[in-house]
């Protein structure tokens, strides 16, 4: 592993670390449960809207090693989000299967937050080179799409839990539109250079 991926990995480990530190030292407020479980799904959207970053990123600045660490920040997506459905299956929920099921049911945001935790799963599971053999370049990145939906639903489910002051659920969206947006541009603009010897 190279000394930049390295670096990466361990300042990827500081925000669950930091937890662990406020948690012990009483820093998280009066419902401490309540503020965990919240940090860590956030930094779960963080490090999705990092990974969505990487491929902008390397297109303005032609740094390429960056590719080198996109897979590692959507692993730690992943890593996070467990954290932090295990933090609600838990602490909040203490596994009563029945409460956790009629929860999903009632609360929409619920509803969305199992669906994106879910769709992770596969993009995990095929995140290694050997899955990426087995089913092939173009299926692969065709599988791999569906991290667009999953950010979207993530801003979503973000976006309905918050009940009073949106303003930083907006800001996310508003950055994803503007990643999103970004993508979008660069797909047209390959169709173009396309069709430009044609016509």
């Amino acid at each position: 592993m190279s000394k930049f991926k390295t670096s990466v990995f361990i300042i990827s480990l500081l925000p669950v670390s930091w937890l662990i530190y406020a948690l012990f030292t009483h820093q998280l407020g009066a419902n401490p449960i309540e503020a965990i479980t919240r940090d860590l799904g956030d930094w779960a959207m963080r490090f999705l809207w990092l990974t969505l970053l990487i491929t902008p990123l390397r297109w303005l600045t032609g740094w390429n090693q960056l590719m080198t660490i996109r897979r590692m920040l959507g692993l730690y997506v992943f890593f996070y989000a467990v954290l932090h459905v295990t933090m609600y299956l838990w602490l909040d929920q203490f596994f009563e299967w029945d409460e956790i099921l009629k929860d999903i049911i009632k609360r929409p945001f619920i509803t969305i937050g199992f669906f994106t935790f879910t769709a992770l799963i596969p993009l995990v599971i095929t995140s290694n080179n050997r899955m990426v053999k087995k089913l092939g370049g173009r299926r692969w990145k065709k599988l791999h799409r569906l991290t667009y939906a999953i950010a979207i639903a993530t801003s979503v489910h973000f976006y309905m839990m918050v009940k009073q002051d949106k303003t930083e659920p907006l800001f996310y969206i508003a950055l994803l539109v503007l990643l999103l947006g970004v993508r979008i541009y660069k797909y047209y603009q390959k169709q173009r250079l396309k069709l430009a010897p044609a016509s």
